[in-house]
C-alpha cells in the first residue's frame, strides 16, 4: 500500500559519462549539472514556484525547475526554461494526423464496426474470420452480421448496471481513496500551472477486488455474469465511449477551455477540444486511462476463469495464465500511477474520442480476445499444451513483465531522486534492479539529460520490448488456431513503430549532435544486437 503523503529521500549520486565535447561539471547558465550530492541538494532547495516547462515527446527530455517530470528517458532538472519559444510552438501547433478528417472518420466508424465483427468471430465462429463468398453475398452477410449484434450484443439493463455502475464506483474511489498527491508538468496554456493528481490507484484497485469478492460471495453479482453478458456490456461501453466523447467535447466550448483547435469539428472531436477536463479533483483523462480499461480487462479474464470453474470444477493453466497476465498489468499500472501525470498523453494529448473511446471501450474489449478464445475453445483437451511449452510461455510473460516494470521504474526513480521528489511505494511486487545506484547520462546543449545506463543503456525503448513480449505471450498461450488472440500484439507493434519513428525524428531535430552521440552510445531501439 502506498503512503498517503510523499516522502522525500536523499537523491542518489548520478554521474554523467565523459564526453569529448563537455565535462561533467560544465555549466549552461542555470542548468549546472555537476555530479555529486552538493549539486543535488542545491537543486532540491530550489523553489518550485518558478517552475517552467520545456517538454518533448516520448523519448524527448523535459527540462524545467522543480517537479520530477519526463516521458521516457529524462526528467525535470532545477533551472530556468531552456527555450520558451519551443514550449509555445509545441503547445499551440496544430498537427494534422491520421489522414485528417477522412482518416479520423474512418477510424471512429471502422473501429466500432471492427469490435463487433471480432466479437461475432469469437462468439459464433470459434475465432474464425467469416466473410462473404461473393459480391452477391455481401448483403446477406451484413444482414447476418446485424442479426448477431441485435440478438447477442443489444444493450440490457443488467449490462448497463454492471458497466456504468463500475464507472461511477471507480470515479468515486478515485476522488476519495487515500494516496500520494503529485504534480504534473507545468502547462503552458494555463500559465505554466502544475495540476495536482491524487494517485490512489493501488488502494482503489484492492477495494474494488474486495468489493467484487463480497458481491460474488453473496450472489449479488457472480463473477461469471460478466463473461455471460460480454456482448451487451461491450455495447454499453461503446455507447458510453461515444457519449462521453461528445459530452467532453461540447463542454469544452461551454466552459471556454478549447485548446489547439483545427477548426474542423470532426477532426477536433477525434483529437479532443479540452486538455485537462476535470470534475473537482478528478482528472477525467488520467482516470479513464488507468482506472477503467485495465481493471475491466482484468475482470473479463477473472470472469472467464470463474465461468470455467463453474462448468468443469477447475480453471486450467491457460485461463490461469490470462488472469495472471492481466493482474500483473493492471497492478503495475496502479502501483506506478504517480508516474502517469508526466506522460505525453496527460501533458499534451487533448481528451477526445481517440483517448476516451479507446480507454472506455477499445482496450478492455479488444485486448481480451485471448481470454474469450480460450473460454470458447479450450475444453481441457483441445488446447492441452505439454509442460515445456507452458513453462516457456509463462517464462516469457514473467520475463517481459520484469523488463517492462523495472525499466519504467528505473527511469522514473532516476528523475524523481534527482529532483528530491521520490515517492517510496510499498506495493506488490517490488522487483530487484528497479532503482539505479549510479546512473549515467548525457547532458545536451539543450539542457536536457539522456539516460544511458541500466536498461536504457541497452536499448532506447527497452520498456516497449518488455510490453510487446507480454503481448506476444498472450497470443502464444492460445496456440495458433486463430488470428484474433494475436490481434493485440500485431496492432500494438504497428502503433509503437509509428510512435517511435515519429519520436526519433523529433529528437534528432531538437538535439542535433547530442542526439547523434546518444544514438552512438545506445545504438539499439528495441532489441540489443538486432534492432
Amino acid at each position: 500500500m502506498a503512503r498517503d503523503t510523499p516522502s522525500k529521500l536523499e537523491p542518489q549520486s548520478v554521474r554523467p559519462r565523459s564526453s569529448p565535447r563537455k565535462s561533467p561539471s560544465s555549466t549552461n547558465g542555470d542548468h549546472t549539472m555537476a555530479s555529486g550530492d552538493e549539486s543535488f541538494m542545491r537543486r532540491r532547495s530550489a523553489r518550485l514556484s518558478a517552475s517552467k516547462l520545456n517538454a518533448g515527446s516520448d523519448t524527448e527530455q523535459v527540462t524545467g525547475k522543480g517537479s520530477t517530470t519526463a516521458n521516457t528517458n529524462g526528467f525535470h532538472t532545477e533551472g530556468k526554461v531552456t527555450n520558451k519559444k519551443v514550449d509555445k510552438r509545441m503547445d499551440e501547433k496544430v498537427v494534422v494526423e491520421f489522414g485528417g478528417t477522412p482518416g479520423v472518420l474512418a477510424i471512429m466508424l471502422g473501429f466500432t464496426a471492427l469490435m463487433y465483427y471480432f466479437w461475432i468471430c469469437l462468439e459464433y465462429y470459434d475465432g474464425k474470420l467469416p466473410h462473404p463468398k461473393s459480391v452477391d453475398g455481401i448483403i446477406p452477410f451484413l444482414e447476418k452480421f446485424m442479426h448477431h449484434v441485435a440478438n447477442g450484443a443489444a444493450p440490457t439493463w443488467f449490462a448497463t448496471k454492471v458497466y456504468v455502475g463500475y464507472i461511477i464506483f471507480s470515479a468515486v474511489l478515485a476522488m476519495t481513496m487515500p494516496g500520494p498527491k503529485v504534480k504534473g508538468l507545468p502547462v503552458p496554456s494555463l500559465g505554466y500551472k502544475q495540476l495536482e493528481y491524487l494517485c490512489n490507484g493501488i488502494s482503489s484497485f484492492y477495494v474494488t477486488v474486495i468489493t467484487s469478492g463480497i458481491l460474488h460471495y453473496y450472489g449479488i453479482l457472480p463473477l461469471s455474469a460478466i463473461i455471460d453478458n460480454i456482448g451487451p456490456i461491450m455495447t454499453v461501453a461503446i455507447l458510453s465511449g461515444w457519449a462521453v466523447s461528445f459530452l467532453v467535447y461540447f463542454s469544452a466550448f461551454v466552459t471556454g477551455t478549447t485548446h489547439r483547435m483545427s477548426g474542423n469539428h470532426v477532426y477536433d472531436f477525434f483529437m479532443g477540444a479540452s486538455l485537462n477536463p476535470r470534475i473537482y479533483n478528478l482528472d477525467l483523462k488520467m482516470w479513464a486511462e488507468i482506472r477503467v480499461p485495465w481493471v475491466v480487462l482484468f475482470y473479463i479474464s477473472v470472469s472467464a476463469a470463474a465461468k470455467r470453474y463453474e462448468e468443469t470444477g477447475s480453471v486450467g493453466p491457460n485461463l490461469t495464465f490470462m488472469v495472471l497476465a492481466h493482474f500483473l498489468y493492471v497492478n503495475a499500472c496502479m502501483k506506478g500511477e504517480e508516474c502517469i501525470p508526466t506522460t505525453w498523453d496527460i501533458f499534451y494529448e487533448k481528451d477526445g474520442f481517440m483517448l476516451i473511446f479507446w480507454n472506455l471501450a477499445g482496450v478492455p474489449f479488444s485486448y481480451c480476445y485471448s481470454t474469450i478464445y480460450l473460454l470458447k475453445t479450450d475444453t481441457g483437451k483441445s488446447l492441452y499444451w505439454p509442460s515445456p511449452y507452458l513453462i516457456f510461455v509463462y517464462t516469457l510473460l514473467i520475463a517481459g513483465y520484469y523488463i517492462w516494470d523495472t525499466a519504467n521504474s528505473q527511469k522514473n526513480r532516476f528523475r524523481m531522486q534527482i529532483a528530491g521528489t521520490y515517492i517510496p511505494r510499498w506495493t506488490f511486487p517490488q522487483l530487484p534492479w528497479g532503482t539505479l545506484q549510479d546512473p549515467t547520462y548525457i547532458k545536451t546543449k539543450h539542457g536536457s539529460l539522456l539516460l544511458t545506463s541500466g536498461w536504457y543503456g541497452i536499448a532506447r525503448k527497452i520498456h516497449y520490448t518488455g510490453d510487446l513480449t507480454m503481448a506476444l505471450s498472450w497470443g502464444l498461450i492460445t496456440g495458433f488456431g486463430s488470428f484474433l488472440p494475436y490481434w493485440y500484439v500485431i496492432f500494438f507493434t504497428v502503433v509503437l513503430v509509428h510512435r517511435v519513428s515519429r519520436d526519433m525524428e523529433r529528437c534528432a531535430k531538437k538535439y542535433g549532435d547530442d542526439w547523434k552521440e546518444y544514438t552512438n552510445r545506445v545504438p539499439y531501439v528495441f532489441i540489443p544486437g538486432v534492432f
